[in-house]
């Protein structure tokens, strides 16, 4: 028989019934929120690219198996957490007004283009980063560039 056992209030801590097994390495997670992941997806974009499109091969070649590409992911979080910590050590007041105006803006973009340029200029200077947006049209300013857009926080 199965039953509810509510997480919060039992004595021990939770253990996963299902484990990885030995032969599978271990990878520390990022840990950070969906903020912090967001302000820095295009970084991680490019950091991390050539780590994400194995992991892309592979998952498309896999058929739906996830277990097959556990070590390509592994890389692609290893990348990561190389980044997102040398974005800390870097840039961090830039990078903590940015994923903050994310927090309080709903995840909007365009309501945060102002941290956001600090920071990019931070990346830049600092570790040689730029943000591109794939899929932008040749020769075409991209949207965080533009001076006077018209979507913001107050339109007009």
């Amino acid at each position: 028989m199965s039953g509810f056992r509510d997480s919060a209030s039992g004595s021990q801590p939770y253990k996963d019934p299902t484990p990885l097994p030995d032969s599978v390495p271990r990878v520390q997670e990022l840990g950070v929120t969906s903020a912090p992941l967001k302000s820095a997806a295009f970084f991680i974009g490019a950091y991390c690219k050539e780590y994400n499109e194995d992991f892309m091969l592979c998952k498309n070649e896999g058929r739906g198996d996830p277990g097959q590409c556990l070590k390509e992911g592994r890389r692609v979080t290893r990348c990561a957490t190389d980044l997102i910590n040398k974005m800390r050590e870097n840039c961090l007041e830039q990078f903590d007004a940015h994923w903050n105006c994310l927090e309080l803006n709903n995840q909007e973009y365009y309501a945060c283009r102002k941290p956001e340029r600090t920071l990019n200029k931070c990346m830049f200077e600092k570790l040689g980063l730029t943000k591109t947006i794939p899929g932008t049209t040749a020769g075409k300013k991209q949207i965080h560039e533009v001076e006077k857009p018209i979507y913001t926080t107050v339109q007009r």
